[in-house]
């Protein structure tokens, strides 16, 4: 299997990496098209500032070839933001892959949520094996709108989409690489689609 992690320079990718190679993948760092086309799966990571990745994005040619990907693509975090409508950060359009935007959490709340929350309305083959309830490391200041879209949804502030699915494209707020046996299965069950 070819597993792309695509490499813009807004990634939290070692720790990605070091994931799916304790599920014997070894994945490829590329910002290269026809790479990144080529795969079999591809993993969009983020870790940053919404306006400066996706003028990385924009810079490399990225923003119209990530949304016209036919295989299976996971958004990680500010990657799962980034293929929503618009996000609040930086006033950023972002690659309107889901329909829905992103919000700041209010200040009546710490911000970022950081640290261990549960995602609930399982809704996906991504959570095979996963329960309802089963708790996922989060650290972020912006969510995702509830929308049709969500397939799962965590509470904080407000409920929010916690995962979000579009044909193809599936996006998780929570880092699946950092969130134990769970998150690794998850990774393995989208391995698997």
């Amino acid at each position: 299997m070819k597993l792309v992690i695509i490499n813009y320079g807004a990634g939290n990718i070692k720790s990605i990496q070091f994931a799916f190679k304790r599920l014997g993948v070894t994945a490829i760092l590329s910002n290269d098209i026809n790479t990144i086309q080529s795969a079999d799966k591809v993993i969009f990571p983020g870790v940053g500032e919404a306006s400066s990745a996706m003028q990385m994005l924009i810079q490399s040619q990225l923003d119209i070839v990530i949304p016209k990907l036919k295989q299976p693509v996971l958004g990680i975090c500010l990657g799962m933001q980034l293929m929503c409508h618009h996000t609040e950060e930086g006033n950023t359009q972002g690659l309107s892959i889901f329909d829905v935007n992103v919000k700041r959490f209010a200040n009546t709340v710490k911000v970022p949520q950081m640290g261990w929350n549960t995602i609930t309305n399982l809704n996906s083959d991504l959570f095979k094996g996963i329960n309802d309830g089963d708790f996922m490391y989060s650290v972020h200041s912006y969510y995702a709108e509830h929308c049709n879209e969500a397939i799962a949804s965590t509470n904080y502030q407000t409920k929010y989409a916690s995962a979000l699915q579009n044909n193809n494209f599936f996006g998780v707020q929570f880092h699946p690489e950092k969130s134990s046996n769970k998150g690794e299965l998850i990774l393995k069950n989208f391995l698997e689609l």
